[in-house]
């Protein structure tokens, strides 16, 4: 049979290398079963960089990497992948699915194990789902209407090869293939003509004009990168950053720089070498560290460092568009069928402030595979088992059907959803769209996890709004006061959990709350309510159900804010640093449901509003003064005594120094944000900055006395608002 097995394998593979293909093939069985004939073929050749993904095995010649490093072979290669999810202790895992099925090169093939009942079509929840089950559920206790299509789209599949139980050898048939002739490159270091012509754009990178590169995985935009920051170094340019969501998305990028520029070093997430007797450098920074960096003393204000953004889709628009503003040299590179981020959904969101604020930008797209042919199968069946290719309806398709259909409200039966592959691909697409990251688990999170609610607008059949929440909370006391104490730390319910440790409000914990986790409105049915609408009936459903809160977590931007706030929430917690991949603080806001809730949520508004002062003085003084302003707004407007007012006169006229009234001014503009005279003038923003954040006292182009004058002016203006 080993004989046998070597021979079939070695057609097949000698197939597939002659296509410069990849293939899948399915093992479905007993643990006993499935998990030895992969051994077969781990054994049966000797494979030059082979994976077994999955949990520890007997055999001695295997060593099996868990499923939750599979991201730490991003970059690398592999001619054979096999993906244990049929052993004890073993699951399938979407994201390292998607993560190491790009880490097959052409010729290469990945084996999936999994148990006997998906080729029945009835799997149950596996040992993965142990991550989906939040308190107070088990795993025994979820759906897997998941991994059920995932069977089903497996066993319909042309593409997928099999093994089936009773056959001593697997089908190792390919489907036929139309092969297609390219032409090569002109670039030498280049393997595509497409990845030449980025090259050539990124290395003709002007000011004031980004350009924007998208491309599916396997394209080489990375590698494209690394070229294009070789040839700027060689060129004269002695600094180049670059950024990423994780410095293992740029390992291509630190790989070609090594082999063109032999003489240089990788140190750490940097790259340094010496040309024509000067030192050049490119250096990773993760997204939150980017904008400190301008900082440095080295550093030019005025001529930043050229900044090259790799997977710019799972990175926050508000964030891309603040490099935008600061590195007149920038590049941005989007995968657009990923496995997080989308780079559709980036160039929707990006796309108007590109047109604002850099008219000349320039866009490039890669659509020839490097790592593979054409039509290769591994790419097709990836794309189609997680549904990396899910979209919205076109906007024509979605204006035709607002205009013939008013818009309805539906609450969705995930169920039936998982059976309909239209109806999910686009309403997932819609929310793939509307969010800066996305993974491959979050489908599996949005059909099977446990008190999860789905509402969606619908024009006709056409999706064009959505709203995904998760019950949360609900603790008993005991369990409430040890998440508060830190002593304990259930799985799931951010919000509810986060209030409770970090802001120190059991009760949090003790409620029910219904968190909003994405919310999406087609943009062909914007500016018409929907977003509201939607919101509004998941508050009045979660009431019915005795759910008597609304939350959400985001990360803090002027826009979000706004939205927010418009909807009737308040903020409730906001997170001391920045999270590494978004550069934001997490903002968690709440909506009372009920008039004994709203006293309650009223009382943890009041707190962080109390809190907020002291934090903008120290923790968060970094923090933009527009985000610092929109915060300081809620809460109630002080009431103001005669000899306040007196202060802000005195120092208006010329008396004393900022610091010696701040207090008061500090006072005295809240009491006109907050009050009904806040629209006086929007200059009286700057004050901001100087009263709360300890600002001020840098370099903006004005000397002390003049800076200080400026201050006299604006408190002036402030107390003539306030004396109207």
């Amino acid at each position: 049979m080993t004989d046998d097995l070597h021979a079939c394998l070695a057609r097949l593979l000698a197939d597939l290398d002659a296509r410069r293909h990849r293939a899948l093939l399915w093992i479905a069985g007993a643990p006993d079963e499935a998990v030895p004939r992969a051994l077969m073929l781990w054994r049966v050749r000797d494979w030059q960089a082979p994976l077994w993904l999955g949990p520890t095995l007997t055999a001695s010649d295997v060593a099996p990497l868990p499923a939750a490093k599979a991201r730490t072979r991003l970059g690398g290669e592999h001619d054979l992948v096999v993906i244990d999810a049929v052993s004890a202790n073993a699951g399938f895992d979407p994201d390292a699915f998607g993560a190491v099925s790009g880490t097959l090169r052409a010729g290469g093939l990945l084996a999936l194990l999994t148990p006997a009942s998906w080729f029945a079509g009835t799997p149950t929840a596996d040992a993965d789902y142990a991550r989906l089950a939040a308190w107070p559920h088990d795993t025994d206790d979820l759906s897997a209407r998941y991994l059920a299509r995932l069977a089903r789209r497996l066993d319909a599949s042309p593409l997928a090869l099999r093994w089936p139980l009773g056959e001593a050898l697997p089908a190792l048939t390919l489907a036929p293939t139309t092969a297609t002739d390219t032409a090569p490159p002109d670039d030498d270091a280049c393997l595509t003509v497409d990845q030449a012509q980025a090259v050539a754009r990124l290395v003709r990178l002007r000011r004031r004009r980004p350009l924007v590169i998208s491309a599916d995985r396997g394209r080489g935009k990375s590698a494209a990168l690394g070229i294009a920051a070789a040839r700027r170094l060689s060129q004269g340019e002695r600094r180049l950053w670059l950024t990423a969501p994780r410095p293992a998305a740029v390992e291509p990028l630190f790989e070609r720089l090594a082999a063109l520029l032999p003489q240089g070093r990788r140190e750490g997430n940097g790259f340094h070498v010496e040309i024509d007797g000067e030192r050049a450098e490119v250096r990773f920074l993760a997204p939150d560290a980017v904008l400190a960096a301008l900082d440095d003393a080295s550093i030019d204000p005025r001529s930043p460092p050229t900044l090259f953004v790799d997977e710019a889709a799972a990175i926050p628009a508000p964030l891309l568009g603040r490099w935008l503003q600061a590195f007149p040299r920038i590049a941005f590179a989007t995968t657009v069928h990923g496995y997080e981020g989308t780079g559709r959904g980036f160039a929707l969101r990006f796309r108007a402030r590109l047109e604002r604020d850099t008219p000349d930008w320039r866009e490039c797209r890669l659509s020839q595979p490097v790592r593979w042919a054409d039509g290769d199968p591994l790419e097709a069946l990836t794309r189609e088992l997680l549904l990396l290719d899910a979209e919205p309806a076109d906007d024509a398709t979605a204006e035709r059907a607002l205009a013939e259909h008013p818009p309805r409200l539906v609450e969705i039966d995930r169920a039936a959803l998982a059976e309909d592959e239209r109806a999910l691909g686009e309403l997932f697409g819609l929310l793939v769209q509307a969010h800066y990251r996305t993974t491959p688990a979050d489908l599996r999170q949005l059909l099977d996890g446990p008190g999860v609610r789905l509402l969606a607008a619908y024009a006709g059949e056409t999706c064009v709004g959505v709203c995904l929440a998760q019950d949360e909370g609900g603790f008993p006391p005991e369990l409430a006061m040890a998440i508060q104490r830190g002593e304990r730390r259930p799985r799931g319910h951010l919000l509810a959990q986060s209030l409770a440790v970090h802001a120190g409000h059991r009760e949090a914990a003790e409620a029910r709350w219904c968190r909003i986790v994405r919310i999406a409105v087609h943009p062909a049915a914007r500016r018409r309510g929907l977003g509201r609408t939607l919101i509004d009936r998941l508050g009045e459903r979660a009431a019915e159900d005795g759910v008597l809160r609304l939350g959400v977590s985001f990360g803090a931007e002027m826009g979000l804010v706004d939205f927010w706030c418009a909807q009737g929430f308040v903020s409730l917690r906001l997170g001391l640093s920045c999270e590494a991949s978004s550069g934001e603080h997490a903002l968690m806001m709440g909506r009372a449901l009920c008039p004994s809730a709203k006293v309650a949520v009223g009382e943890l508004a009041r707190d962080f509003q109390g809190l907020l002062p002291s934090l903008l003085a120290f923790e968060l003084a970094r923090l933009e003064p527009e985000l610092a302003a929109a915060l300081l707004r809620e809460g109630e407007a002080p009431t103001l005594e005669a000899q306040t007012l007196a202060r802000l006169e005195w120092f208006a006229a010329g008396g004393g120094e900022l610091a010696l009234v701040r207090p008061w001014l500090a006072e005295a503009w809240l009491a006109w944000w907050r009050g009904e005279t806040a629209p006086c003038t929007d200059e009286l923003l700057e004050l901001v900055a100087p009263l709360f954040q300890g600002g001020g006292a840098a370099d903006d182009g004005r000397g002390r006395k003049a800076r200080l004058a400026h201050w006299r002016e604006l408190v002036g203006r402030l107390h003539r608002c306030l004396a109207r």
